[in-house]
């Protein structure tokens, strides 16, 4: 299939669109892990102080390996933060711990979004690994005229479980919109930034935020193919 022109049509402008996302958010990243900030509080002590101010004190901050692995486990309650944002007092840092403990207010809200992209997750898992591999055998078997409806139908359930890919990555924009709109105004209204320093907040995740849009944009093209190239099966 990857030889495919209308697949390539489809891949490429996401591969594109992918890698110039992950270069502004890394570049971004590095120019503001320069500017310190006045406060001088780390991405740790100030994703714990949101926390704590928001009654989250059974919520820990730990820190894990890796260049901007920061994540919020919902299932253990974890708030995780690499070196680059735990140790560093940093515009940047601060805005990705801030980022992350946002997460863990929405999960602590009960923010809807939220909650169905964490429902979703054992769908995602199950889409995401099998799914093409589905489509792609029904897709084989539709072309053996004895076996073209079981292969068409095959296609389709795989179709649907690439679906919920596809849902999952829109369903997580607002997720992480969210997030970072409300990381700016606790950073902005807790005094933790000055203007100055949210401007550069503001442009380390609106980077970031770019990153899901792509990521959605990938995935909702790649079901467009699916989609495509399964009915072009059933025309013929």
């Amino acid at each position: 299939m990857i030889f495919d022109p209308l697949f390539l049509c489809f891949l490429i402008p996401s591969i594109v669109l992918g890698f110039i996302a992950q270069g502004m958010v890394k570049s971004r990243f590095q120019k503001y892990s320069q500017v310190r900030t006045a406060r001088g509080l780390t991405g740790a002590q100030v994703a714990r102080r949101i926390l704590d101010e928001n009654g989250l004190y059974d919520v820990a901050v730990e820190e894990t390996q890796g260049f901007l692995s920061d994540h919020y486990d919902p299932r253990s309650r974890v708030l995780r933060l690499s070196p680059a944002v735990a140790r560093q007092p940093s515009v940047a840092a601060v805005g990705v711990a801030a980022h992350e403990a946002g997460h863990a207010l929405q999960h602590a809200k009960g923010y809807v979004p939220l909650q169905i992209r964490s429902v979703m997750v054992p769908a995602v898992q199950f889409g995401s690994n099998l799914a093409p591999w589905i489509i792609m055998g029904g897709i084989f078997l539709a072309t053996l005229s004895q076996l073209s409806g079981v292969g068409l139908a095959i296609a389709w359930i795989g179709i649907f479980a690439y679906a919920a890919v596809a849902l999952f990555a829109l369903v997580t924009l607002p997720v992480e919109l969210d997030a970072s709109a409300r990381a700016k105004k606790i950073l902005y209204n807790s005094m933790i930034v000055d203007k100055r320093e949210l401007d550069g907040v503001s442009s380390v995740l609106n980077a970031a935020a770019w990153t899901y849009v792509v990521a959605a944009l990938a995935a909702v093209m790649q079901l467009a193919y699916w989609v495509i190239r399964v009915m072009g099966i059933h025309r013929d």
